[in-house]
């Protein structure tokens, strides 16, 4: 892995860094706004987010410490999982502020800051989602030590804030980031190839998942209000899974 900033350093973007951005934005937003969760369609407006400006990380901390109380934490890469919640437990989420080559528009194996700027951080001006968000990290911090927890808390993460559906209007509405920010996911995810699920803690807790592919299923929620209102089943189920084990 390259060594990568870790800190903003607004001028030092090239003009080609300006004409990424501007491309996956236009390319995403053409192909999203049909399918994507109104919910991400408002919080992009909110958070001012547009093509022709990559985000000036100072300017989204002030909008979004006024809304929620949050704020970015610039990483050079993926952070390891006991500073990557510690983080979140302290509304501050994880993000790199660098971006990909025009080479690598269709794929990169590790996450830039279009994946995680683009399709995180305009949803952590929504309050239940940033609740859900905070109080999966708070459950993880109690099982930090314990693999199979973080294993099974993985697999929530994955199927919810990565990869997840939304049923909005009874029509199927992407919200999750590993998804806004692939235009093969994208496509993807919502056609005849793949399994559609309802959210079910248990259910995700049972189901695998690999990473360096498009995915085969797809867990639904009805709202963000779900996801939080979750939480207290996430932790018992957890320990309960954990408990058989020993």
């Amino acid at each position: 892995m390259n060594m990568r900033p870790t800190t903003q350093v607004y001028k030092n973007y090239t003009q080609q860094d300006f004409l990424v951005w501007e491309t996956l934005f236009n390319r995403q937003m053409k192909i999203l706004t049909p399918v994507v969760s109104v919910e991400y369609l408002k919080a992009l407006e909110i958070i001012k987010f547009s093509a022709n400006k990559i985000p000036n990380f100072n300017e989204v901390n002030i909008l979004l410490n006024g809304l929620t109380g949050w704020s970015l934490e610039v990483v050079p890469n993926i952070s390891p999982q006991k500073e990557f919640f510690n983080f979140l437990s302290q509304q501050k989420f994880t993000a790199t502020c660098w971006l990909r080559s025009i080479q690598q528009l269709d794929y990169l194996e590790e996450p830039d800051m279009f994946h995680d700027v683009f399709a995180h951080v305009p949803l952590l001006s929504n309050q239940t989602y940033v609740n859900f968000f905070k109080g999966i990290s708070h459950i993880a911090l109690r099982h930090i030590n314990n693999p199979m927890a973080i294993e099974l808390l993985g697999k929530i993460y994955w199927f919810t804030i990565e990869f997840g559906l939304i049923k909005e209007n009874n029509q199927l509405k992407i919200y999750g980031a590993g998804i806004l920010s692939s235009k093969e996911e994208t496509e993807h995810c919502l056609s005849n190839k793949v399994i559609h699920q309802p959210f079910n803690v248990q259910t995700i807790f049972n189901t695998e998942y690999k990473t360096d592919i498009l995915q085969e299923k797809y867990f639904i929620i009805d709202s963000f209000k779900q996801l939080y209102n979750s939480l207290t089943e996430i932790e018992t189920l957890l320990e309960y899974n954990l408990a058989l084990t020993n």
